[in-house]
C-alpha cells in the first residue's frame, strides 16, 4: 500500500528487473523491464533516472535490494524497493498488466 502513492507519482519510474517472460505475464502498469545487470553498469538512459523517485521490482523483493543498491550507487537518492515483490503485489490483488 506504500508502494501506491510512488506508482501515482509522475515523477516516478517503476524498474522492474523481472526476466522478460515474467514481466511479460505481468507487471505493474508503466514499469519498465530493465535486467538487473544494466544497473550494475547503467549507460546513459539509466543514468538519466537518477533524478527520479525510483520503485524497483522483482518477483519476491529479494533481488530488487541489490538492484536498488546499484541505483545509489550511480546516484539515486530516492529509491525503494517493492516488499513481498510482485508476488505480494498480486496477492494484494493490485491491479496489473501484460505484454502481449
Amino acid at each position: 500500500a506504500q508502494a501506491v502513492p510512488w506508482i501515482n507519482d509522475p515523477n516516478a519510474v517503476i524498474i522492474d528487473i523481472s526476466p522478460v517472460a515474467e514481466f511479460n505475464k505481468g507487471h505493474i502498469v508503466n514499469a519498465q523491464n530493465l535486467l538487473p545487470s544494466r544497473l550494475a553498469d547503467p549507460d546513459k538512459k539509466i543514468q538519466k533516472l537518477k533524478d527520479k523517485k525510483l520503485l524497483v521490482v522483482c518477483k519476491s523483493g529479494q533481488t530488487a535490494i541489490s538492484a536498488a543498491g546499484n541505483l545509489r550507487k550511480m546516484g539515486a537518492t530516492e529509491v525503494a524497493v517493492l516488499k513481498g515483490g510482485m508476488a505480494q503485489w498480486k496477492s494484494d490483488q493490485y491491479p496489473v498488466t501484460t505484454k502481449k
